[in-house]
């Protein structure tokens, strides 16, 4: 590899029921990318099929490489008490691992796959971060509810809600990160609190809190909130939660989706999903996010405050 090329570390971290997705968010990316780079993309999984790969290695191109790792042997060294609900999968924390597992890259970007990128991802791997351990977006979510807000600042204990990030698209700087010591305090932390509202994003904003630079919405923007961001300045849709357009009909910003999906050979797979995906499944995922709130509530009870005494 030539020392002068100008590297873009990329991960992505699946099961094999997602890999449909994935080739949606890498054909958008690809598509935008400054032709400046090369893309070096890590796609960490535990069951991903032969086949999958295969197809998703068609993206590979002068200035793209794709490289699937097996993860399995690592993660079964803490499964036990990695916790998870709902949709989620032990997947979700594989970025904590980053740090250790990559020694040889100083930054990279972590990216969920139910994702579209609509701008030129080098604009945010090239965020000027300091000596900060990541820069992320703020998160949605808890921008707009004030049970969330609470849940940020009372349970996992950022100074502000308007501080809490979406750790789905995340700049990691590996080398403050290792200097820190993250996944020894991270792993202390898994074995003494369980965060289990967000999991994985809680443990970051935890840890990380202090040291953090946030971006512009424009590179998370959600599609379950009214934002005041202009379609012209989105940079990234990140479907996140249960408000995904292979679900639901009325997803915001799903048109950018399947512009892209209609370029990839998963196209008739990714209908098919969604034809087959029933009342019960979406009743379910409604559910779901009522049952965040509560447990979210349910947190916030177990925690006294004392927000108003600390800022006077």
């Amino acid at each position: 590899m030539n020392k002068n090329e100008k590297i873009i570390p990329i991960f992505f971290a699946i099961d094999d029921g997602y890999t449909p997705f994935l080739a949606v968010a890498l054909q958008s990316l690809i598509d935008n990318a400054n032709k400046e780079y090369k893309y070096l993309i890590k796609v960490l999984h535990t069951n991903v099929q032969k086949e999958h790969m295969e197809q998703i290695k068609k993206f590979e191109s002068e200035n793209v490489n794709i490289e699937f790792v097996d993860l399995s042997y690592y993660i079964e060294k803490v499964k036990d008490k990695l916790y998870t609900r709902d949709y989620y999968t032990n997947t979700t924390y594989f970025r904590l691992f980053l740090p250790e597992l990559y020694p040889q890259y100083d930054k990279v970007l972590y990216l969920d796959s139910d994702i579209i990128v609509v701008g030129d991802i080098s604009e945010l791997y090239n965020t000027d971060m300091g000596t900060n351990l990541v820069a992320a977006a703020p998160d949605d979510i808890i921008q707009y509810n004030k049970v969330f807000q609470d849940y940020a600042e009372l349970v996992v204990g950022v100074a502000s809600y308007k501080n809490y990030f979406n750790a789905g698209v995340l700049l990691m700087n590996l080398d403050e990160l290792r200097k820190f010591n993250f996944q020894e305090k991270f792993l202390y932390l898994l074995g003494t609190v369980k965060f289990s509202v967000a999991q994985d994003q809680d443990y970051l904003n935890r840890l990380c809190k202090g040291r953090v630079t946030l971006v512009d919405h424009a590179w998370d923007v959600m599609p379950y909130v009214n934002n005041e961001t202009k379609p012209e300045e989105i940079k990234l849709i990140h479907y996140n939660f249960a408000y995904k357009p292979w679900h639901f009909e009325d997803v915001t910003y799903n048109e950018y989706f399947w512009e892209y999906a209609k370029k990839t050979e998963f196209y008739e797979k990714i209908v098919k999903i969604k034809d087959s995906y029933t009342e019960e499944q979406k009743f379910q995922d409604r559910e779901a996010e009522k049952g965040l709130a509560e447990l979210a509530t349910k947190e916030n009870s177990c925690v006294g405050d004392d927000r108003e005494n600390r800022r006077g």
